[in-house]
């Protein structure tokens, strides 16, 4: 079976599988390939978008997937488009092709997907991209950059159709939604308060040197959209994350999760003031964004929640690294992170525990929660098949909860609080932290409609 003509070959065998008996094993098939076609109408193709670390976790679940073939892996490192195919071998039997730039695999009209796992200042760029090519997207947190970029791929998957599915997978852990219905049922009365955090025991990054880049990477496509710099020797894979240049910090890297379980929790959209304090203070490096900070954000519907980042000290909160509490009238509910949730009275009195052995790894970079980011993986082929409303994370949804961790940002970075209109969501009268609601980007990759 070649790639070109995977759909019309389904088409003739998924009508024939269905008369051979449960053991039977259509020509020239393995056990393990017929397993993956029986039962589909039709296969959902991937292409998947920077695999060199959650990008390849990500490649290797969707290839899992009963009804996906992974055919396309892009990276700007070609080390990591070896590792990954080599990772796929166990997952799927059709090879993947490895592309340097994204764009080349868009063209193909065999894939319906782009996964994109890319830094964090290509992800709305990408998207949009991904949607002008016609294919729908599954786009990793935080939706955008800046606020300005995740409001163009509201109205991207509007004009074109698409289905945008927000990488924020706690949407769809079972136990997790069981939870959220118990507290809009009332268990725990009137909620009014919410309080999120992530620790971890991240190291220093250093000074970084000017170096030649390395021969496996293309640093100018690595860079996309944001205005070219100097190749430094710390930052590439992982610390650009800690750039405001390419990066969101702490907040969007890990707040975004538990931004966005707060905001469904307590049931609201924009708030009507931000604040944010904070600072890098644990190591004298080039590191730009905040390693300890706190957000705070009051809503007009008399609700309150904070965030607690702590990038370089992992003292547990309520027995967890990462997780979200609410308290209402009659208790609080807990949710430490993974697929569970415990309730207490407000005598901290336990009056239910919804619990799974599996826990959140802080530490795990790659994936933390791989069985149970599938089950989002399959909310996403259901939200291309039947449409975008199926989808438990969509783009609309996943840009207020990262612009309410972008306004902690631009609260930080200007250094006072924000009022915000609580319609909108946008700052209202300070033309310093509006500088930030949208950024600059490097000539021809401007985002266009």
């Amino acid at each position: 079976m070649t790639i070109n003509s995977r759909r019309d070959f389904i088409k003739k065998t998924t009508a024939a599988s269905a008369v051979l008996s449960v053991g039977g094993i259509l020509p020239a098939f393995s056990a393990k390939s017929y397993g993956r076609i029986m039962g589909s109408n039709e296969r959902i193709g991937v292409s998947v978008m920077g695999v060199n670390s959650r990008g390849k976790a990500l490649a290797s679940n969707f290839a899992q997937q009963k009804d996906c073939d992974v055919l396309h892996i892009c990276d700007v490192d070609s080390r990591a488009i070896i590792a990954c195919q080599k990772e796929l071998e166990t997952a799927q039997e059709i090879k993947t092709k490895g592309f340097r730039d994204f764009r080349e695999s868009m063209q193909d009209q065999d894939i319906d997907a782009m996964v994109i796992a890319a830094p964090d200042h290509w992800h709305a760029p990408a998207a949009l991209l991904a949607m002008q090519a016609g294919k729908h997207v599954y786009l990793e947190k935080p939706s955008s950059h800046n606020p300005r970029e995740g409001e163009i791929l509201i109205e991207a998957a509007a004009k074109y159709g698409k289905a945008v599915q927000l990488g924020n997978q706690r949407r769809s852990f079972p136990n997790v939604i069981q939870g959220m219905q118990e507290l809009k049922d009332g268990i725990i009365g009137r909620a009014y308060f919410g309080k999120g955090w992530y620790a971890n025991n991240r190291g220093p990054i250093g000074t970084g040197t000017e170096t030649p880049v390395p021969e496996w990477l293309d640093w100018d496509l690595w860079q996309g959209p944001a205005p070219r710099m100097v190749y430094k020797d710390n930052l590439v894979h992982y610390n650009w994350h800690w750039f405001w240049h390419w990066g969101t910090g702490e907040a969007l890297n890990n707040g975004t999760h538990m931004i966005d379980l707060l905001r469904w929790g307590l049931e609201v959209e924009y708030p009507k003031k931000v604040s944010s304090n904070g600072g890098r203070y644990r190591y004298q490096d080039d590191w730009e964004t905040p390693d300890t900070q706190v957000i705070n954000l009051d809503f007009p519907e008399g609700v309150t929640m904070t965030w607690e980042g702590r990038s370089c000290n992992g003292k547990p909160t309520e027995g967890s690294g990462a997780g979200v509490i609410i308290y209402a009238e009659k208790g609080s509910i807990l949710f430490p992170g993974g697929n569970n949730y415990t309730i207490y009275d407000l005598d901290n009195k336990l009056v239910k525990e919804v619990k799974v052995e599996q826990k959140m790894d802080t530490g795990n970079l790659v994936s933390p929660f791989n069985i149970l980011d599938a089950m989002h993986i399959n909310n996403f082929f259901d939200g291309i098949r039947n449409g975008s409303n199926r989808l438990n994370a969509d783009i609309e949804s996943g840009h207020k909860s990262t612009l309410l961790v972008q306004l902690g940002n631009i609260a930080q970075r200007v250094g006072h609080s924000l009022e915000i209109d609580p319609k909108t969501g946008h700052i209202l009268k300070d033309k310093e932290a509006m500088k930030y609601w949208y950024r600059s980007y490097e000539k021809g990759w401007e985002m266009k409609l």
